[in-house]
């Protein structure tokens, strides 16, 4: 099924809505939970309902539907207990660690790269993106996310898997300006990761059907950057899958329902597909040339993340950014 939030004024976690799988359509969830927040954290209790309404949806037999607009949603969770992000593409890794001149980390290959970002504030699929100075470096970064149930400390790869309950997109944003200086203090992310959007909804990991394999959404992203081609990586090439970021995390501690992982920046070693961020196709420039030639984002750029099926169709509706002066 898929799932989104109305922007309701005076509500901070939005409302609850079912939307039709071909996003056309949608209507109320709130007599059975009143926000995704909610319904995640007595699952065992709603998901059946909400399946039962999103059949009815798709059948045209939901009563008060009325049809679904992208740009009425916030982030399918407005606000989340956690952010947790992590690197599982290793080209990604690769080139930006070379962009800022950092060595690669030990354990590259079996230890994966993972952050804790701010959770209380998301912007809307369609909202802007606040620029306060050129130097920040504002740069996009397409990735998958995934939303968990109550996820045990101590689990285990094999079992991870059964936590994942809706899958959507995400656009990280960064500020590449600030980072290096920020990771040099050795105390991580903080004002260089500033909020981030999602996909206007979220789906269950079923209605990805075959593409949905082995923890990992086996289709291309998208990225379009101002009006043009930017790349379209196959999101499956994680080398860790989300069951194993999972693992990883909850190796010393449980996770609250509602938590949201990311899989990082899709990213893949054949650079024809392009990129899913700046920061990637300026280190091949740098690679190539010697100096750096695509700017960071400034008022005014746009960007567009989006995943289509085969016969494409949009899955999760698409995230659509504008840069804009912040208003200080």
């Amino acid at each position: 099924m898929k799932l989104g939030t109305l922007n309701t004024a005076g509500k901070l976690d939005g409302e609850l809505i079912v939307v039709s799988r071909d996003l056309t359509t949608a209507v109320k969830a709130t007599h059975i939970a009143p926000n995704l927040r909610q319904a995640v954290e007595n699952w065992a209790d709603t998901a059946s309902q909400l399946e039962a309404l999103y059949a009815s949806l798709n059948a045209g037999e939901a009563a008060d539907s009325f049809p679904f607009d992208e740009n009425t949603v916030h982030s399918p969770m407005p606000r989340s207990f956690s952010w947790l992000d992590g690197s599982a593409y290793i080209q990604h890794v690769k080139l930006v660690r070379k962009a800022r001149n950092a060595p690669l980390p030990e354990g590259l290959m079996t230890d994966p790269l993972m952050y804790q970002g701010g959770s209380d504030t998301y912007l809307t699929p369609k909202g802007d993106i606040p620029h306060i100075d050129q130097s920040h470096g504002v740069d996009f970064e397409g990735e998958v996310a995934v939303i968990t149930d109550q996820v045990p400390m101590g689990t285990k790869t094999d079992d991870a898997g059964q936590h994942i309950l809706l899958v959507m997109l995400v656009n990280d944003v960064s500020l590449r300006g600030l980072i290096p200086s920020e990771l040099k203090k050795g105390f991580g992310f903080l004002v260089g990761k500033p909020s981030s959007a999602f996909s206007p909804v979220a789906v269950t990991p079923d209605e990805l059907g075959e593409h949905w394999r082995d923890c990992k959404v086996h289709l291309n992203l998208d990225v379009t950057y101002n009006d043009e081609f930017y790349g379209n990586a196959d999101a499956g090439a994680m080398h860790f899958s989300f069951a194993e970021l999972l693992s990883h995390i909850t190796q010393t501690r449980s996770l609250s329902a509602g938590t949201i992982m990311g899989s990082g920046t899709v990213s893949n070693e054949d650079t024809s597909r392009g990129s899913s961020c700046l920061a990637e196709k300026r280190m091949l420039e740098k690679i190539e040339t010697g100096e750096f030639h695509t700017p960071f984002m400034a008022p005014g750029d746009t960007i567009r993340i989006e995943m289509k099926d085969p016969d494409g169709n949009s899955i999760f509706g698409s995230i659509d950014q504008k840069v804009v002066k912040a208003n200080l």
